[in-house]
């Protein structure tokens, strides 16, 4: 039986976009009465109620006394619950301290204001270097190969640079939060803002012990995450006990901004002395570096290493403790940091060498799609015409050029089941419980399907193709993260789209007089391989069917994936040398994610990382006030992140590479820009900057022109 479709690859627009721009989709945030009754199949509910959780204000405090009397007699107040007992001991600001559940928001904040709290201040410190030069930090992490620091000594020529990134905020436009409610004694419905919708269902089940079945997780919509969101956060378990504190009344509590700046996770920062060792022909020989970073109460800041080939290698890492909410993993966890610093020093000795850094970088990649992928990419950013000597511009507004380079694992695994239904009146129907967090999930499902069957890209986006997901009643799917969504449900949308085009292939060959074998599914028709004319358009095949619909189940298939992918990004930068303001002008990106299921939304994975690594690169950063131990700028107004003004022109560049299959693309396009950025501003001014964000006042700095 063969199968061509014709729909993977090309530039098919979301099925959800007309959903979300008319307000049709629904968010967590959107979820109300009478939606609740609708999801749960019956008018279970009359009321639902408002959450809200009191926060500990101090950075390190014990819990002397807690009274939540006055707020469990406020009119309208249907539940108040103690999170931190008498004598706990809360280790940043932002941590949980009660909960309350009202009939209004506004009942609920002034149910807040009556809880009565005694706190006993303990010693704190959320500056990353004074804690660490106070010994709050782990144990090393220490790599090391070939000859390690001893290697050094084959180097002819050694370069130094010692960087700086900020801890960094994910900022997903949808808040986190949840609406929970009992439908009855033994049975949750849920609906959660979540990269890993059974991830949140077995979590809950596990807190409220009830089995997993019991626990129904939906999260049809999503506004981003960015890791953030890849784990059931504290407030889920929080909703779930208030509902049942109530009667099972459903509670919605969706936490504020700062509340999700403070306590939903953050990207840790790095302090990086790195040591490069090369030839004279620019051939690397090793490669030394000492980090260290906070992760907030937690860790997780240690770095990966470099990209390139080093005969010889040092790493050690401290993680170091602080009073700050916990971090989590940030879109490529850690590889731009780590990026920032490496490609900071291959530069630095490819100005010490004499030797063009695009060159530099070709001679010591031992990625082969990678070296032509440098190739491309200069060719469009216009390296060999453009780029000058570092230093060698005058004049108020100066041009620089940039480069850095990506890598990730990516790919997909067994843990997907998806179910494809073919109707007798032509519908389509595709049911998988994975979640889009809008990365394009939704159309990469569908596109599976439309493949296997046949269909044409018009077929995919009409009213009689329908694809279920976010539900945790369809069949099971991992979670959204590490570009291994599309690896993971793309293989067993088609093998379940498969199946079920057999099933219909059986029943046409008995129309058509010839054996299943024979037959193709193609553009919208199912026909004869030998005789094309001697066929049945879909519908016409789909009437056929002695029942209303048929269905079957598929999962992962092996062969259909891939995985480690890569890239390159280049920068243009515009520096004002009297204001220190930077503008990119231009950014090229080349990257590769094996098998380009839909072109149009892996640009967009491509222009979306590189807007992220922009902002990384120019804006953002967490300010800790070092006496109170507090985040002063917990708000979208002063936690600056780009926006439509500091978009440059981004060109994505996608290497199609059908032999290695689906992989993955999520992650890799953020992890190069900052540094190429910081590369040609270096470039531009002759001055290196050597902290994130590069801000006016930097720049500054760098020329003389104010004291840093």
């Amino acid at each position: 039986m063969a199968i061509q479709g014709g729909v993977t690859g090309q530039r098919i627009p979301r099925l959800d976009a007309v959903a979300k721009v008319t307000g049709k989709a629904k968010y967590t945030a959107d979820i109300n009465l009478p939606d609740l009754n609708r999801y749960a199949g019956k008018p279970v509910w009359e009321k639902m109620l408002f959450g809200k959780i009191l926060r500990c204000p101090l950075p390190h405090a014990r819990v002397r006394r807690i009274d939540i009397s006055k707020a469990e007699k406020l009119p309208g107040v249907r539940a108040v619950m103690i999170i931190a007992k008498e004598g706990a001991e809360l280790r940043y600001a932002g941590e949980a301290v009660a909960a309350v559940a009202a009939e209004s928001e506004e009942i609920a904040e002034d149910a807040l204001r009556l809880i009565e709290v005694e706190y006993e201040s303990l010693p704190f410190e959320v500056d990353t270097d004074r804690a660490y030069e106070k010994g709050q930090r782990g144990s090393p992490r220490v790599n090391r190969w070939g000859e390690g620091e001893d290697g050094f000594k084959e180097a002819e020529v050694t370069v130094e640079v010692t960087v700086r990134t900020p801890v960094q905020i994910h900022t997903p436009l949808e808040a986190h939060g949840s609406v929970v409610g009992w439908e009855a004694p033994d049975r949750i419905l849920a609906f959660d803002s979540t990269q890993v919708l059974f991830a949140v269902r077995d979590s809950l089940a596990r807190e409220v012990q009830l089995p997993p079945e019991k626990v129904r997780v939906i999260c049809e919509y999503m506004g981003g995450g960015f890791g953030s969101k890849l784990w059931m956060h504290q407030h889920v378990p929080i909703a779930a006990r208030l509902s049942r504190m109530a009667g099972g009344l459903p509670v919605k509590l969706i936490l504020s901004r700062k509340e999700v700046f403070l306590t939903t996770g953050n990207n840790p920062d790095s302090v990086q002395h790195i040591r490069i060792g090369a030839k004279k022909d620019g051939t690397f020989v090793a490669f030394y570096r000492r980090s260290y970073g906070t992760g907030g109460v937690g860790g997780g800041a240690d770095l990966p290493g470099p990209y390139y080939r080093f005969q010889h290698g040092f790493v050690e890492h401290y993680d170091v403790f602080t009073n700050a909410g916990p971090s989590a993993p940030l879109r490529a966890p850690k590889h731009p940091q780590a990026v920032f610093g490496v490609e900071s020093a291959i530069d630095e000795l490819a100005r010490v060498l004499g030797i063009d850094p695009v060159e530099l970088r070709i001679k010591n990649d031992p990625n082969e799609i990678r070296r032509k992928e440098w190739q491309i990419g200069a060719e469009r950013i216009g390296w060999k015409q453009k780029w000058q000597p570092w230093g060698s511009q005058t004049g108020v507004k100066r041009r620089g050029l940039g480069c850095a380079a990506s890598a990730w694992g990516g790919g997909g695994g067994p843990g997907s089941q998806a179910e494809v239904r073919i109707h007798r009146n032509g519908t389509v129907e595709v049911l998988l419980g994975t979640q889009d967090i809008g990365t394009g999930t939704r159309t990469v499902v569908g596109i599976a399907a439309a493949e296997a069957l046949g269909l044409t890209p018009e077929f995919l986006r009409s009213d009689k193709f329908v694809v279920y997901i976010g539900d945790t009643r369809l069949g099971r799917s991992g979670g959204s993260g590490g570009s291994t969504t599309a690896a993971s449900v793309y293989p067993a949308v088609y093998d379940a789209a498969e199946k079920v085009l057999r099933r219909l292939l059986d029943i046409v060959a008995q129309k058509l007089g010839v054996s299943a074998d024979q037959l193709v599914a193609r553009d919208g028709r199912i026909f004869v391989r030998d005789n094309p004319q001697k066929g049945l358009r879909w519908e016409e095949a789909t009437k056929l069917l002695p029942t209303d619909l048929i269905s079957e189940r598929g999962e992962w298939r092996r062969g259909m994936t891939g995985s480690g992918v890569g890239g390159v990004q280049f920068a243009e930068v515009e520096v004002d040398t009297e204001t220190g303001k930077v503008q990119v002008i231009k950014i090229v990106a080349v990257h590769d994610c094996g098998r380009v299921i839909n072109r149009l939304t892996a640009e967009g994975q491509i222009i979306g990382g590189v807007v992220q690594g922009l902002s990384f690169a120019l804006l953002e950063g967490r300010i800790m006030d070092k006496q109170t131990g507090r985040m002063v700028n917990a708000d979208m107004e002063n936690y600056k992140i780009a926006g439509s003004l500091e978009i440059p022109e981004i060109e994505a560049i996608l290497l199609d590479m059908p032999e290695r299959g689906v992989i993955g693309l999520g992650e890799p396009p953020i992890i190069p820009t900052a540094a190429a950025i910081a590369n040609a501003v270096a470039n531009a001014l002759g001055v290196r900057i050597t902290s994130l964000p590069i801000t006016p006042d930097k720049v500054l700095a760098a020329l003389g022109k104010v004291k840093s």
